[in-house]
């Protein structure tokens, strides 16, 4: 199997072109390829695919082979991989994943070349139904306790097409994201588990975020968690409607725009191509 490995701001996966190669076990592919001993190496396997509604389709799989809904950093690379290697033209494409259509703008380098991808992440959602959550099917999550071995935190919960729980916290860069993350991500409150973004607030324009991603562990950018970390920030007062996110393999761009929709903006880069016996 052909595949390019790439990743947004550190968080890396494994790309393969559909419309030239056939992936009949993605779940077990996924698990396979991500192998960091064993395999290519990486948060997941996406595949860039034809889509009858839209310029492209994205599926992604976490590490441990679960299908995912969405990815902010993963979509940014396939708009670069797609643009790059001429399955698209233009610089204004829509996208099909798991969470709905999105539309995004291309930016390019001197040589034409994707440099950054600015993407409508669509409007968040917040009730308990939609994120899903346990409890009253409208009611809204913010600043929550929650019990966690004799620790109580305050989330904030936030779908972004996939669901997140976010908790600002003093000092992230000591915080025991791999101590506290896998027991929220499992949590009952959250039927189809969740990601975890602990955060830190530097101003009303600027947070540092660590991320425990369902299904994959901690991992260096997730730009649903950004997204929905923007989100957070404004419902509790926090932050403003516009971010600078510096995220553990990089920075990106969010704004919670007066229109509703979330924008995000940051780099896709493409590090190799290679071939693996599956």
């Amino acid at each position: 199997m052909k595949f390019t490995k790439m990743h947004g701001a550190g968080n890396d996966y494994v790309y393969v072109n559909c419309f030239e190669e056939r992936v009949d076990n993605p779940e077990q592919v996924a698990i396979q390829v991500s192998n960091r001993n064993f395999g290519v190496g990486s948060d997941g396997l996406i595949l860039i695919m034809p889509s009858s509604v839209a310029d492209i389709r994205m599926r992604m799989f976490n590490s441990d082979g679960s299908e995912s809904e969405m990815c902010g950093n993963g979509i940014r690379c396939v708009a670069k991989y797609a643009y790059d290697h001429g399955i698209i033209a233009n610089k204004e494409i829509t996208a099909e994943t798991g969470a709905g259509i999105l539309t995004l703008k291309l930016i390019t380098d001197g040589r034409n070349k994707v440099e950054r991808v600015r993407v409508n992440m669509g409007k968040p959602r917040l009730t308990r139904a939609e994120i899903p959550m346990l409890g009253e099917p409208t009611a809204q999550v913010v600043a929550e306790p929650l019990n966690i071995m004799h620790t109580t935190f305050a989330i904030s919960c936030v779908s972004m097409g996939n669901p997140h729980c976010v908790i600002f916290v003093d000092d992230v860069e000591n915080f025991q994201v791999e101590k506290y993350g896998p027991l929220i991500e499992n949590h009952e409150f959250f039927p189809r588990r969740t990601n975890v973004e602990f955060v830190q607030v530097i101003s009303r324009s600027e947070v540092r975020q660590r991320t425990w991603e369902r299904g994959a562990g901690e991992t260096l950018a997730c730009g649903t968690g950004a997204s929905a970390v923007c989100v957070a920030g404004v419902l509790n007062g926090l932050t403003e409607k516009k971010v600078l996110n510096h995220l553990s393999g990089g920075d990106l761009e969010l704004e919670w725009a007066e229109d509703g929709y979330l924008y995000m903006t940051g780099p896709a880069t493409e590090v190799f191509s290679g071939e693996i016996d599956l």
